[in-house]
């Protein structure tokens, strides 16, 4: 693969996860609603939210510095920027060097901070509270989150998420146990960053429960736009991290371009049955108290570091 063909190739990637991600979320929710009995606001609802909050005016608050305005811009930005370095289709484009795994949760913790601080801006009591109770997750979720990526690149000796991705994809096949403890514990740390339940509830506005909402709720129009918009490629992306750690078969390698319609075909359909996996498990899952998140990410890590610790016991 030249080097244009592959950079009109990896920017293709990263428009259409952008793209997508709000179907995707639409999926997920229309799915959420079937498992409840309920007929479900269909699958193109988050596009009609977006149109409806693009064509509002902004209001902002009296008091909102520059850093508030800024931030949807930023967090917008951000979650660009990881959903175009995570190899989705191919391995080993031109941008692959920046697809390094802590470099990854950096960009993830970046946008989590600027969130923060555009919260307690205006100085709101729902503001800083949602902040403070994003920080506590995030304090927890990302030691975890790390536990998994080093697992991973213990196994292909490097923290590049592309060769960690070539190497269980396309080399000989071999299981590896410590990637069964590291999947539970990516999908609870998938579940705490994207706020959805048990951790949080993407669909509640109680003061006593709401997380992310708390953040957001001084924002409007274009503004609120961008978040919800980032919040569903946030999710997109970590979906497809953890296809590409855990379920990297039909992934195309460098310059092989026959094996991109397989390459798509195996990544929809990865995504067509993560959806339903992903409502069902929300389905089953009730809230938990916000005391009780330090033991579920908790139980994260320890499952993380016991996937390491079984790596140089049983794969070494």
């Amino acid at each position: 693969m030249n080097q244009t063909a592959g950079i009109l190739f990896q920017l293709g990637q990263s428009l259409l996860l952008v793209a997508v991600a709000p179907l995707w979320l639409g999926w997920v929710n229309q799915w959420r609603a079937w498992l409840q009995n309920k007929r479900g606001a269909g699958l193109f609802q988050p596009y009609r939210g977006l149109a409806k909050l693009f064509n509002k005016e902004a209001l902002l608050a009296h008091r909102a510095s520059p850093l508030f305005r800024a931030t949807p811009y930023i967090l917008f930005g951000c979650m660009w920027l990881a959903a175009g370095i995570v190899p989705v289709l191919a391995t080993s484009l031109p941008y692959s060097p920046a697809a390094d795994v802590i470099a990854l949760v950096g960009v993830f913790a970046l946008a989590r901070v600027f969130m923060a601080l555009a919260a307690m801006d205006v100085g709101t009591a729902f503001g800083s509270l949602g902040a403070r109770r994003e920080m506590l997750i995030a304090f927890l979720a990302e030691p975890a989150l790390l536990m998994v990526f080093f697992t991973a690149s213990l196994i292909s000796h490097s923290t590049a998420l592309t060769t960690i991705v070539e190497t269980l994809a396309h080399k000989q096949f071999a299981l590896y146990p410590s990637m069964a403890f590291a999947s539970v514990a990516f999908l609870m740390a998938l579940l705490a960053e994207n706020a959805r339940l048990p951790v949080d509830n993407p669909a509640t506005h109680l003061e006593l429960t709401m997380i992310h909402e708390a953040m957001v709720l001084e924002y409007s129009a274009r503004h609120l736009a961008l978040i919800e918009w980032a919040s569903s490629i946030k999710l997109l992306t970590y979906t497809v991290i953890g296809i590409a750690l855990f379920l990297p078969f039909g992934i195309a390698q460098a310059g092989d371009w026959s094996a991109l319609p397989v390459a798509v075909g195996a990544l929809l359909a990865k995504l067509a049955v993560a959806g339903p996996g992903l409502a069902l498990l929300e389905t089953l899952s009730a809230k938990l108290r916000i005391f009780r998140a330090p033991e579920f990410l908790g139980t994260a890590f320890l499952l993380a570091v016991l996937g390491m610790l079984t790596h140089f016991l049983l794969e070494t």
